[in-house]
């Protein structure tokens, strides 16, 4: 289920708006903290499934908010992710820095993933507006429950002999 944006039709820029993406296609403009990740990644494994997809700007395929997850699904040799795709430019998205030595606008975080100079974990902060109210971009997130074994790498059928 996706989240009512009747009233912000620039937020979202497709029809479909959660797609299995290939995890290749997707640039992050973040770094991972090894301890959450491993955390993440046992937790996702016992589960068998992945909840939530990730949050994509179509445009530029840089994630906003799952780097986590993707790299988890990465280390359980998934090829697929679940991905809400969104308007990055779409002025009901904004972004704020965590870390207070750093200035982070929209076209820092296109250019650290673009250029392959991600920042540090959890530098960022994207959040959302609905109605003047400014929540954390997972509040669009809805849960998908992917079994793990529809995102990973599918095998090729073994040929037969005729």
């Amino acid at each position: 289920m996706c989240p009512d944006t009747s009233e912000d039709s620039d937020l979202t820029s497709s029809e479909v708006r959660v797609k299995l993406v290939d995890i290749n296609e997707l640039k992050g403009h973040e770094r991972t903290d090894e301890v959450r990740l491993k955390a993440l990644k046992d937790e996702i494994e016992s589960d068998g499934i992945l909840k939530k997809p990730i949050v994509v700007d179509e445009k530029t395929r840089v994630i906003l908010d799952g780097h986590h997850r993707l790299e988890a699904l990465r280390l359980l040799g998934c090829s697929k992710i679940p991905v809400y795709f969104v308007n990055y430019m779409s002025e009901k998205i904004g972004v704020k820095s965590m870390n207070k030595d750093l200035e982070i606008t929209k076209p820092k975080v296109v250019e650290a993933a673009l250029k392959g100079r991600p920042f540090p974990p959890k530098s960022t902060w994207h959040y959302i507006t609905f109605s003047k109210i400014i929540r954390h971009i997972s509040h669009i997130q809805r849960r998908v429950d992917i079994p793990l074994k529809d995102l990973k790498k599918r095998k090729p059928k073994p040929e037969t002999q005729t």
